[in-house]
């Protein structure tokens, strides 16, 4: 095991009826030191159940998971949860009402005496920004302030890791962003691993080091995020990760499509039917009375203009254009594509 390995999982699988398909199957991941991972994908793709079994609260059925290089889980053996050294930050920041911050923080600091303990609960809440409203209770904080607190929690008893399962999902949107930057940077500062689970593709690209793509329980793709964005390894990972189009074509000399030929490293025989997939920022158009393309709509999202072009085959592909550059919808137009990677799935 590589020494940089804190959190492994070795082909774990985890079947919660033998009616259903299992939660997660044959499933490979490691974490390594000081490291933030991204689990990423759809309800019901198995990130909490993941979660779960590396925090301790589920047993896996199959496969082992390694923590700070020692098994926790597999073949017959199983560490509880409190004997894991892991640290949860939950949905629902899952805070004690009656209980003021600086008692939910040093709640779950044992074996200490109470000065000890509220010296240290004290300690992370101003790390987090919190000090000055110790004394107050949860029910007086914002949403923002009540998820300080549960990393806060977290922190305290000096865990290995940090796990996050969908921790932001209660915030507004403008609060989502600002609380996303404000973890990381505590993360980061902190030289604290975790593992964040989320269905938000945008929160896993802006925090992640690595992100894992799941989907039906099993991992499609795990690499840095330019990495799936620009070039992913299925076409379940390009249509999840980052917005796509795809078109189809046929590999000749060159991916032969209806908006030109492409460079081919598909490696996949002549008279191949693939389907090329395109990033709205590859697409490029001018007006044209002869184009072939036309404005087919436009949605106007602030940062940029998000225009929808129709194709002679009525394949459309969206187009990423600056936000003051505004065309009416049915203008003719020649259309452009410039990808930055040709990526090619086989139909």
């Amino acid at each position: 095991m590589d020494d940089r390995s804190l959190v492994v999982l070795r082909e774990v699988t985890k079947q919660y009826s033998p009616r259903f398909s299992p939660a997660i199957s044959c499933l490979s991941i490691t974490l390594n030191r000081g490291e933030i991972l991204a689990l990423l994908g759809p309800s019901g793709c198995g990130k909490t159940t993941t979660l779960r079994l590396i925090a301790g609260f589920d047993v896996p059925d199959e496969g082992v998971i390694l923590l700070d290089g020692a098994p926790v889980a597999g073949n017959g053996f199983w560490v509880p949860p409190e004997a894991r050294k892991i640290g949860m930050v939950f949905q629902d920041y899952a805070l004690f009402p009656h209980l003021t911050l600086l008692e939910n923080v040093a709640f779950g600091l044992h074996g200490k005496g109470k000065k000890e303990r509220e010296a240290r609960a004290m300690e992370v809440l101003k790390i987090v920004g919190m000090g000055g409203m110790a004394q107050r209770y949860p029910h007086e904080l914002s949403g923002g302030q009540q998820q300080r607190v549960a990393l806060a929690r977290a922190l305290a008893p000096g865990p290995v890791v940090i796990l996050l399962d969908e921790p932001f999902s209660n915030l507004d949107a403008d609060m989502r962003t600002d609380m996303r930057r404000e973890v990381e940077r505590i993360l980061r500062e902190s030289d604290m691993s975790a593992i964040l689970v989320t269905h938000d593709q945008e929160e896993a690209l802006s925090m992640a080091d690595r992100v894992g793509v799941l989907n039906n329980g099993s991992l499609e793709q795990l690499a840095a995020p330019e990495v799936l964005y620009h070039t992913p390894a299925t076409r379940f990972v390009a249509d999840f990760v980052g917005e796509a189009d795809f078109l189809p074509g046929e590999v000749q000399d060159g991916i032969v499509t209806e908006v030109g030929t492409f460079q081919d490293g598909s490696g996949l025989p002549k008279g191949a039917k693939v389907e090329l997939m395109i990033r709205p920022d590859d697409v490029h158009f001018e007006p044209c009375e002869d184009g072939d393309g036309v404005i087919a709509g436009r949605r106007f999202r602030g940062s940029e203009n998000r225009y929808a072009l129709a194709l002679p085959s009525g394949k459309r592909l969206r187009s990423s254009q600056s936000s003051d550059r505004v065309l009416a919808r049915g203008t003719k137009v020649k259309v452009m594509v410039r990808p930055t990677h040709v990526v090619v799935f086989p139909l």
